[in-house]
């Protein structure tokens, strides 16, 4: 084992992992500071996802090591890793997932409740990311009766809610148009710069990565000094709904 350095909030070192064979990650060593801001560049296939896995404790790696505040991930029973992402991080995912029984406020509040917050405390942190995000007047609306883009928007509140140590994006506006994606990740940098929230980011878009303090390039599951990023074309989508009066 290396110590990891005192200053990471996380660290890794020597990933190696194999996917039905084929190698997603070929010896990767990473450190992430505390309240920064790191993109994880590369295009689709570099092995972003799964790097964002292993530091989030959702794999553990065939060879390396992940450490998290100095205490070290790959060793941890499933049952502690899975407490650590339920305590400490947070997640969004490419396409939002959301409890279909469930209206926007309540999928937001759900990580909040599940660490013993009261529901009507839970319920006024849910609501005021909402509207951070300009989708107050979706709070009440479970997800089959919101656009593609509310519900990566809740999505994306029910990972701020909860003020993660950590909060793992994995390519969080892939499913938004241009305007939306723009607000929700000014919203969420601006968020986690303000709560110090550390964030690790993987995309394969310029403008995405340029938000970040720091960019560390994949390609072929490898550190690389460079790798090019274009913008992501314009999507269709429609616009929010709008706040209530």
């Amino acid at each position: 084992m290396v110590a990891p350095p005192d200053n990471d909030v996380l660290w890794a070192h020597g990933l190696h992992v194999k996917h039905n064979g084929s190698p997603a990650l070929s010896g990767v060593s990473i450190g992430v500071g505390e309240g920064e801001i790191l993109a994880i560049g590369g295009p689709r296939g570099s092995g972003k996802t799964t790097l964002l896995q292993c530091l989030s404790g959702q794999l553990v790696p065939q060879r390396g090591e992940v450490w998290f505040h100095s205490k070290p991930v790959h060793t941890m029973s499933p049952l502690t890793r899975e407490r650590l992402r339920r305590d400490c991080f947070g997640w969004i995912d490419p396409a939002p997932v959301l409890v279909p029984e469930l209206n926007a406020w309540e999928n937001t509040a759900l990580p909040l409740m599940l660490r013993g917050i009261g529901r009507r405390q839970a319920k006024a942190t849910a609501v005021e990311w909402l509207e951070r995000l300009d989708i107050g007047g979706c709070a009440r609306k479970r997800p089959y009766e919101l656009l593609q883009a509310e519900r990566q928007r809740v999505a994306i509140a029910r990972a701020l809610a909860p003020a993660p140590t950590v909060l793992f994006a994995d390519e969080p506006t892939a499913a938004l148009h241009r305007a939306d994606r723009t607000h929700a990740l000014r919203t969420l940098t601006t968020a986690a710069r303000s709560h110090g929230i550390t964030v690790v980011l993987a995309t394969h878009d310029a403008d995405t990565a340029a938000l970040a303090d720091r960019t560390v390039p994949l390609l072929d599951g490898r550190r690389v000094k460079t790798v090019h990023l274009p913008p992501v074309a314009e999507t269709e989508g429609r616009a929010a709904c709008s706040l209530s009066a």
